[in-house]
C-alpha cells in the first residue's frame, strides 16, 4: 500500500510503500525491516561497550535472545490488554498470534526485555544494573530508528497543527481532515537520538554506579513520551477511564526513576566505565580510548621531569660540599 506523504509547510513531498518485497506471496514490509535494523544496531553496539563496561558478550548473548522474545510477547500483549475499541481480540483470540498484521506496543517490549533480559542475565550471572545500562542506551538506538517504520505505515501521528512542519496523508485526513498533523514519529525518534547521545557521554564518562544510566533514561524517556503521548490520536486507554496508559506509565517512570537517583545520589559502585573519579577509588583500570594516542616511550611526563631536576640539584649540593 502506497502512502503520498506532504509536508506543505517545508514545500515537501514523498510516496511511501509499506511493503519492502515481495516473496511468493509473502509481502515483507518496511515496518519489520526498520525495526530488525534498529535491532541489529543496538546489539552490535552492546558487544562494542561490553569491553568498555566489562561484561562477558557470551552471557549477553543469552539476555538479548531471552529480552528479544520476551520484548514482542510483552508488546504484544500490551497491546491487546489495553485495545478498548472493541472486544475483537476476545472474540477472537487467534488473531492475537498474527503480530504481522501490526499491533505491537513499545513500552510492552521495554518491560518485556528488561524484565526477561533483565533474569536471564541475572541467571548467568552477570551485573545486571550494568546490562540495564547497556540496553537502555541500545533501547534509544532501536526506537530512533524504529520510529521511521511509523513514517512508511502512516500511523502514530498526532492532532492538528498548524506548525511548519505539519505532516499530511491519506491517512491523517481519515483522522483529522481539519489539516496538517504532528508528525510524532518524528518528534520521538529525534528526540531518542539526541537521548542516546547524552547518555552515551553520560555513560563513558560521568557514571557514578551501575544502572544510573538506565534510571536516567527512564526519566528522560518518561518526559518524552509524556507529551509526545499527549498529540497522538490512536492512543491506548486504561480501560473505564480516559487515561492514557501509556502516559500514566510515563509518568510513574520519571517520578520512581528520579526518587532513586536522588536515593542513590552518594552511591559509587561501578564494574566498568564512568567517572574517572569513581574508577580510580575502585582501581578499575580504564580501557585505552581509541582516540587517545599512546604515550611516546622517549618524551618525558610532568613527574619525571621534576624527578629529574630533583636529581639534578641534589647533584649539584653534592659537588659544593666536595669544594667546600
Amino acid at each position: 500500500m502506497e502512502h503520498v506523504v506532504e509536508f506543505p509547510g517545508l514545500g515537501l513531498s514523498f510516496t511511501t510503500n509499506e511493503v519492502a518485497f515481495t516473496i511468493g506471496t509473502f509481502d515483507v514490509r518496511w515496518y519489520g525491516v526498520i525495526i530488525a535494523v534498529g535491532f541489529l544496531l543496538a546489539v552490535v553496539y552492546a558487544f562494542l561497550m561490553c569491553k568498555r563496561m566489562n561484561i562477558d558478550a557470551n552471557r549477553l548473548v543469552d539476555a538479548i535472545i531471552v529480552g528479544l522474545i520476551a520484548g514482542v510477547v510483552c508488546a504484544r500483549l500490551y497491546y491487546v490488554l489495553f485495545y478498548t475499541e472493541s472486544n475483537y481480540y476476545w472474540e477472537n483470540p487467534i488473531e492475537i498470534l498474527k503480530i504481522h498484521e501490526g499491533g505491537l506496543a513499545i513500552y510492552g517490549g521495554l518491560i518485556g526485555a528488561g524484565g526477561g533480559g533483565g533474569l536471564m542475565a541475572k541467571a548467568r550471572k552477570l551485573k545486571v544494573p550494568a546490562v540495564l545500562d547497556i540496553a537502555s542506551l541500545g533501547f534509544l538506538i532501536g526506537q530512533g530508528i524504529g520510529r521511521w517504520g511509523n513514517f512508511v505505515n502512516q500511523e502514530a501521528f498526532g492532532s492538528y497543527t498548524d506548525l511548519p512542519w505539519g505532516m499530511l496523508s491519506d491517512n491523517t485526513r481519515a483522522v483529522v481532515p481539519e489539516g496538517p498533523v504532528h508528525p510524532c514519529f518524528l518528534y520521538e525518534s529525534l528526540l531518542c537520538l539526541l537521548g542516546f547521545a547524552l547518555l552515551q557521554f553520560f555513560n563513558r564518562k560521568l557514571r557514578r554506579y551501575d544502572g544510573q544510566t538506565f534510571l536516567l533514561y527512564s526519566v528522560y524517556y518518561g518526559v518524552c513520551r509524556f507529551f509526545i503521548e499527549g498529540l497522538r490520536t490512536d492512543s491506548l486507554f486504561i480501560p473505564g477511564t480516559e487515561l492514557r496508559v501509556s502516559q500514566v506509565l510515563a509518568g510513574a517512570l520519571v517520578v520512581v526513576g528520579l526518587f532513586l537517583l536522588i536515593l542513590f545520589r552518594h552511591r559509587t559502585s561501578l564494574t566498568g566505565c564512568g567517572s574517572r573519579r569513581v574508577m580510580e577509588g575502585l582501581a578499575i583500570v580504564p580501557q585505552q580510548e581509541e582516540d587517545e594516542p599512546l604515550p611516546d616511550p622517549e618524551e618525558e611526563t610532568d613527574a619525571e621531569k621534576a624527578f629529574s631536576l630533583e636529581a639534578d640539584d641534589d647533584e649539584k649540593e653534592g659537588d659544593h660540599g666536595k669544594a667546600d
